[in-house]
């Protein structure tokens, strides 16, 4: 029983919702802005709530940069006004919680990463982190504090948003590497990450899901 319990989780593919922030991030990562407004559209009919597209376009700074996440909001307000010119009044959906924790925010985004990874942030920093120590200070402190503490997006859905972007913009392989890791450690099964590569390959191409298929291989291989 647990076995068929098991199969029948792991063969559940990604909600069309997850689909949609996928093609949103990617779109948005890139900078496509025309197909972006199909794809906008396609979010809120799926039941995205507008301020979880607005969430995963603001997550999206973190990776591609304000540039990209500006421009993907001004597209967003855009096809919110076409909507509303046709009567449609799209479900505006939670604001993020406030935070009730009196621990520093360093220390919160490192509680976060903990829980993402599952590995504890123990030990003298090394590579990057030790090369330039206060970009570790920033990524602990705001993004995984300030942005991945917002609950407006679950973590799954963060990073489905996250490897969305980094396969897209390319270059960015140990990232993705490690952001697949998390993936698969907060509950998303491999059949979820192979349909997000099918995902990347018809929204943004062959050459970038190429990429992310053989990272993807590699990842799930060393599981085995």
């Amino acid at each position: 029983m647990l076995k068929a319990q098991t199969n029948q989780v792991e063969n559940l593919g990604l909600s069309p919702k997850q689909q949609s922030l996928v093609a949103i991030a990617a779109l948005t990562a890139t900078g496509n802005l025309t197909k972006l407004k199909t794809e906008l559209n396609k979010g809120l009919e799926a039941g995205l709530t507008v301020n979880q597209i607005k969430e995963a376009i603001v997550h999206i700074y973190a990776y591609a940069g304000f540039p990209r996440s500006i421009r993907g909001l001004q597209t967003f307000m855009a096809v919110l006004d076409e909507r509303k010119a046709k009567g449609i009044n799209d479900v505006a959906g939670a604001e993020a919680s406030p935070i009730n924790n009196d621990s520093s925010k360093y220390e919160r985004g490192k509680a976060v990463l903990e829980q993402l990874t599952g590995i504890p942030e123990t030990g003298p920093k090394t590579g990057y982190a030790a090369f330039a120590p206060v970009i570790e200070i920033f990524l602990k402190e705001h993004l995984f504090a300030d942005i991945f503490e917002r609950d407006v997006l679950t973590y799954s859905e963060r990073e489905l948003v996250t490897i969305s972007v980094l396969s897209s913009i390319g270059g960015v392989e140990p990232m993705l590497r490690s952001h697949l890791n998390i993936c698969l450690n907060i509950g998303l099964t491999s059949n979820q990450l192979q349909q997000f590569v099918g995902i990347i390959k018809s929204t943004i191409g062959k050459k970038q899901s190429k990429v992310a298929q053989q990272v993807l291989g590699e990842v799930l291989n060393s599981k085995k």
